[in-house]
Parts: C-alpha cells; structure tokens; sequence
C-alpha cells in the first residue's frame, strides 16, 4: 500500500525565497535518497505562512529507510543545517495519508 507523507510548512514570510531554494534543493534529494516527490507547494494566494510537501513511499518502513539515508546525504545534511540556521521554518507536521481506493 502506498503512503504518501505530507509536510505542511509554516514558513516566515519575509524568507519566502530562503525556503523557496531550501525546497528547490531537495527536487534532487529526495529522489536520490528513495522518495517518490510528487512536490513542493508554495503559498500563492490567500495564507503568506503554509508550504507543503507531498512525498510517496511504498509502506512505512520504506519511509524510514528513507529517512536513515536522508541523515547521512551530504546533501540533505547541509539542506537541513541551512534551515536550521536561518530559521525561515517555524514549524513543521508530518501527516501520512493513502489514497482512497474505488
């Protein structure tokens, strides 16, 4: 059964651009690492503040497969410290969802 992981961002608005290349970054490394990226959304309308992301995987233990090669990408690990250090995140859930079968 498919999940796909959904990460709904709360971002600072006047860093839009700062989380807007921290998402272009991981268009490469979630896919390298295992994931299948459906995508980044930024706000457009409406809300300033939300950004999700939306991530498929083939079970739960394919995610955290997934998770352990994030940590240790160079790549990634940097992507990560870069938020870390500028802080254009203020919040971030993780809900995991499968698609509604006929």
């Amino acid at each position: 059964m498919t999940v796909t992981c959904c990460i709904r961002y709360v971002i600072d608005p006047f860093q839009r651009e700062a989380f807007e290349a921290y998402a272009r970054n991981w268009l490469t490394i979630i896919p390298a690492c295992g994931g299948d990226l459906i995508g980044y959304f930024m706000p457009h309308e409406g809300t300033t503040t939300i950004a999700l992301a939306l991530i498929s995987f083939d079970s739960l233990a394919t995610y955290e497969a997934y998770r352990a090669r994030l940590k240790t990408h160079t790549a990634g690990a940097a992507n990560f410290a870069t938020a870390q250090r500028d802080r254009f995140i203020l919040s971030e859930e993780r809900t995991f969802l499968t698609p509604v079968q006929p």
